[in-house]
């Protein structure tokens, strides 16, 4: 059994180590990667603070605040995401044939690319997490200890949907402009933008099939853990236990999709 596990976890830790020093040798990417979600979070909160509380946001809380947890959600999303597209660079470059070919099981592989997108975009979010005092947010050790896991889970699982699709690619291109399609969609229907609570029938019912509306709703949860404001959170937000559970469930069925899709062989693994 730990022959199979250090099998299994030696060769995915090595990806993800790869993934990671890719990172930070570019460096126009770290820049990036902090300042745009931050210029957003400024940006998007003050301009929606005039029509804010009319959206059915709750009293007492500021646009920066009631921003905030979307924008964390903003950075993993897109993060995890587009960090796979490395698999598409490793498949042009002939790093990932010679991958395939080695005594590496498929699960490892995905595992380690994975992991390496997961490190990436808690690298990122963990720091913007840390200045939730500048949105108001006074927050316990618990619901740091929440907001961090839960960030965790949902890096994992999202990780998990950019493999799934960068598999079958071979563009850079044809991978942005599906995952801007999807990407997008997936964030703005999450209650990033709008509380659930105030929102269209039909609207709420897209929202509810969202797993991305679990995800923000465990992370707005969590990071008001311990507080006593608990008129915080707002009306029609998922529970923590059914938020944390769902986005567990979407990472879980991400590997395992992600697993049987590496066991296909695509064309351009062929080249």
């Amino acid at each position: 059994m730990s022959a199979v596990t250090s099998r299994t976890w030696s060769p995915a830790m090595s990806l993800a180590q790869r993934e990671v020093v890719r990172f930070f040798r570019q460096r126009s990417r770290v820049m990036s990667a902090f300042a745009t979600p931050l210029l957003f979070w400024a940006v998007v909160g003050s301009g929606f603070s005039s029509s804010f509380h009319a959206s059915g946001a709750p009293d007492h809380m500021g646009t920066l605040e009631f921003f905030f947890p979307g924008t964390l959600l903003m950075i993993v999303l897109f993060t995890a995401i587009f960090a796979t597209i490395s698999i598409i660079e490793d498949r042009r470059e002939g790093f990932l044939q010679s991958v395939l070919v080695a005594p590496v099981s498929r699960a490892a592989i995905v595992l380690g690319k994975m992991l390496g997108s997961t490190a990436l975009a808690m690298v990122q979010v963990l720091p913007i997490l840390l200045v939730a005092p500048l949105a108001g947010l006074r927050m316990t050790p618990a619901a740091l200890g929440i907001a961090g896991g839960t960030l965790l889970l949902v890096a994992f699982g999202l990780s998990g949907l950019g493999f799934l699709i960068a598999w079958r690619l071979d563009s850079v291109q044809g991978f942005h402009a599906i995952m801007n399609l999807l990407l997008m969609p997936m964030w703005l229907l999450s209650g990033a933008l709008f509380p659930q609570a105030g929102a269209p029938v039909w609207l709420r019912a897209i929202m509810a099939a969202n797993p991305m509306t679990y995800a923000l709703a465990a992370l707005r949860r969590g990071m008001y853990a311990g507080s006593v404001r608990t008129d915080a959170v707002g009306t029609g937000v998922p529970s923590l236990a059914l938020s944390l559970g769902i986005s567990a469930a979407f990472a879980a069925v991400m590997f395992g999709l992600a697993s049987r899709q590496a066991r296909r062989t695509t064309s351009g693994d062929l080249h």
